[in-house]
């Protein structure tokens, strides 16, 4: 059984850009979903990558993960029947302490910036780069599922305006 451990932080300026590997642009839809973290969603990145993903808790930040490369033309077939959905740049970075991506978010959900680790244990050390600004890891409202359900510049701007400021940008 496949294993998540992952932490997630909201992220602050450029910076991150000097260890940027890899970048690709994904489309996510989704499926299904449930209240206690249970998401069944399909990727793509629009150049014949595609997968499906089954994710649910399972204690503290460890989820159970499942993922499949699945034909292109069956994700754009489940893409147009995905009731929700995000459009976010991935950046693959080159950092110490577990596989980190970074993912800055369009449309609906600019100007997040989230980076995320992937790490091996929920114990595992890390050290955290400066541009890492605020730790959002199980904060729901902040899951990519959450994000296509109710984007960014949905929430109130009250709601909004706290986390604009760690990001360095200005509330409207």
């Amino acid at each position: 059984m496949a294993l998540e451990i992952e932490r997630r932080f909201l992220v602050r300026g450029e910076a991150w850009r000097e260890q940027l590997v890899w970048s690709r642009r994904l489309q996510q839809g989704y499926l299904a979903g449930s209240q206690p973290g249970l998401t069944l969603r399909v990727r793509s990145d629009g150049e014949g990558a595609a997968w499906l993903t089954l994710k649910y808790p399972a204690a503290g930040i460890v989820r159970h993960e499942f993922e499949y490369a699945i034909p292109a033309g069956d994700a754009d077939a489940l893409l147009e029947r995905s009731a929700v959905r995000l459009i976010k740049w991935r950046h693959g970075l080159n950092l110490p302490g577990g596989d980190w991506v970074l993912d800055v978010f369009e449309a609906e959900n600019a100007p997040l910036v989230i980076a995320e680790v992937e790490l091996e244990h929920e114990e595992q050390a890390l050290q955290l780069p400066g541009w890492c600004a605020r730790e959002i890891t199980g904060l729901g409202c902040f899951s990519n599922a959450a994000l296509a359900h109710t984007p960014f510049q949905a929430w109130p701007a009250a709601e909004r305006a706290p986390w604009l400021l760690d990001l360095g940008a200005q509330p409207a």
